[in-house]
């Protein structure tokens, strides 16, 4: 008996983890192949492959991302292989498993909850005396009857075969995100959320695991994202994990999900001494700063801690952090959501995701959707329309404000502007991005592409239309914001009034003979007039530069006062291919103050 087991992941980077711990479970009594696709992957493309294959078990791993288009490949399946036995599981069918199996007539067996044993009894029962009511955790067919099976025990984590030692996988290691798991269950019981369906942490032997992450370093693997519900959940554990990541790395990178308010301080600080720059990412799910939301959801949490623990870890300069937010919570109105975002916004984070509230099936939040007035949509990914607080209009809103928060923000391609803006221009950060948002579809730009420049023409666009006090400073932060977007010296620019041919080789001359009048180490560069002409843009700014970065609107006291200076950034000049700015200051007349 051929079994394949499968699942469409959202992008092609991504592996599943599932499929492979049940792979892992079986291997060694039946004939098992796993084979994966994607969401974006033609249907016919999928289908075909999977018949070519001759399978005789087909296992897809369902989730709200992929559902739709798996019961969409599964239709054409059942046409063209109507042998063949098909199962479900996975997170989107293990509850309203009976709707499932109503909707999906070409579905066999669905198996619900925690698969390793689950399936490995069902293929011994398909291809033995076929008593499905002796398999615990599946519903099945029997006639017209969809019968539903008690479900089955929670397994011992460290009785489970490791899914991480597949010679096929080995090629691809370096190329795509290994999922990797050292718990399962969460201690919280947040209303929106799955995993407060399940009570208790349980964990696998952390000597196993760390042999685990060995072998896959050892194999080339770049990206080790760790699916735990909260890492950090079990202190100890937490600790010594870091600790060993950091001593074997190796420069292979790592996501986890923490729960910020509960880090130890002890945590805190061996992670900001000692985590090499870049190896550690952490997602901080922070969903919202209203309390009375927070109450209802079942989410209490310490945004004082919180906020510490993201700032000592910000400042550490060594971990990026992803913090989450959800619009449409209970209570949450557009005017407490403003104050959620500002809140979490002020704390900088490198990437902030606003997400909106999805209905999952199993949850708290979707069994009391009437007493909250819920609407939702009927498929996935279940998202809400409306709220007794939020309304469609409002929600609208908001992803306006999402998108243009994803296009400049977490993209980082214009930080330095984009600081200045909320900080002297406009009233909070949640303005300044609604703003430019309610402009952007204004103008039907979302039904169009961009390229890079297109960014900055537009919000240059934009800030014309609505008028700022310093257009002059704007404008300059955008220059610098653009030369430092590019790696190697910039072919071309987006603004109408480059510096002249003139000014440039005035300005040149100026830097060659007066390199000490450079800020930075530029003097002890020794650059050479066609090593600049090489590697060197030059801008002139009406503003101090470095007065406006440390939080100055660039207004001189006096008019007087007012400087300019000249900025140079240079591209390819180390080993990180970063490009450098300089500034030096210029006189009136043009030439270096001396």
């Amino acid at each position: 008996m051929k079994v394949i087991l499968t699942t469409l992941n959202a992008k092609f980077i991504h592996t599943s983890l599932a499929i492979r711990l049940l792979k892992a479970y079986s291997e060694h009594e039946f004939d098992i192949e796993l084979t994966e696709y994607t969401i974006k992957d033609p249907v016919m493309n999928i289908v075909s492959d999977l018949f070519q294959r001759e399978p005789d078990v087909i296992g897809f791993s369902c989730y709200i991302w992929n559902i739709e288009e798996t019961l969409r490949v599964i239709d054409i399946v059942r046409k063209v292989m109507p042998g063949v036995k098909i199962i479900l599981g996975g997170p989107e069918v293990s509850y309203d498993t009976g709707i499932w199996m109503d909707r999906a007539r070409g579905v066999d067996f669905i198996v619900m909850g925690e698969g390793e044993e689950t399936l490995h009894h069902l293929l011994q029962v398909i291809e033995g005396d076929r008593k499905y009511h002796f398999v615990y955790g599946i519903a099945y067919r029997k006639g017209d009857e969809v019968i539903i099976n008690p479900p089955r025990p929670k397994s011992d984590l460290n009785l489970l075969p490791t899914p991480h030692r597949f010679q096929e996988d080995i090629s691809n290691l370096g190329k795509r995100i290994v999922y990797f798991e050292t718990s399962r269950g969460c201690p919280f019981q947040c209303q929106f959320c799955l995993s407060s369906i399940e009570n208790g942490v349980r964990y696998y032997d952390i000597e196993r695991v760390k042999a685990d992450i060995t072998y896959l370093i050892d194999n080339g693997a770049k990206i080790i994202k760790f699916l735990d519900r909260t890492f950090n959940i079990n202190h100890t554990y937490a600790m010594e994990m870091f600790k060993f990541l950091i001593e074997n790395n190796r420069g292979c990178v790592f996501q986890f999900e923490i729960t910020a308010d509960i880090m130890r301080p002890e945590v805190l600080q061996y992670l900001a001494d000692n985590a090499p720059e870049g190896i550690f990412r952490f997602e901080i799910g922070v969903q919202s700063t209203n309390d009375p939301t927070n109450v209802l959801v079942k989410r209490r949490q310490n945004f004082e801690k919180l906020s510490r623990t993201v700032n000592i870890i910000k400042n550490s300069g060594r971990i990026a952090q992803h913090l989450d937010l959800i619009a449409g919570l209970p209570e949450e109105d557009y005017d407490t959501f403003r104050k959620t975002f500002n809140d979490v916004f002020a704390l900088r984070p490198e990437e902030l995701q606003l997400g909106f509230l999805k209905m999952l099936r199993g949850t708290g939040l979707r069994m009391n959707a009437e007493k909250y007035d819920y609407t939702y949509m009927d498929q996935a990914p279940y998202e809400i329309l409306g709220s007794h607080k939020l309304s469609f209009g409002d929600i609208v809103r908001l992803k306006r404000l999402e998108d243009v928060l994803e296009k400049y923000w977490n993209a980082h391609r214009l930080d330095h502007t984009l600081n200045y803006l909320m900080k002297h221009e406009f009233e909070s950060p949640f303005d300044f991005f609604q703003e430019f948002g309610d402009y952007w579809e204004g103008q039907d730009w979302q039904k169009i592409g961009h390229q890079l420049e297109d960014l900055f023409t537009r919000l240059s666009a934009f800030l014309t239309y609505r008028g700022v006090k310093r257009m002059d400073v704007v404008l300059g932060l955008m220059k610098l914001d653009y030369f430092l977007n590019h790696k190697y010296k910039p072919r071309k620019i987006w603004w109408d009034t480059p510096i002249t041919k003139d000014e440039w080789s005035l300005f040149m001359r100026m830097v060659r003979e007066q390199p000490e009048a450079v800020s930075g180490n530029f003097a002890e560069l020794h650059l050479s007039e066609r090593e600049l002409q090489k590697h060197a843009v030059l801008e002139v700014l009406p503003f101090s530069l470095n007065d406006v970065l440390a939080g100055g609107t660039g207004e001189p006291l006096e008019e007087e006062d007012r400087e300019k200076q000249l900025l140079m950034v240079l591209y390819q000049q180390d080993e990180s291919e970063q490009p450098i700015y300089y500034t030096m200051k210029l006189s009136s007349a043009g030439s270096a103050a001396q």
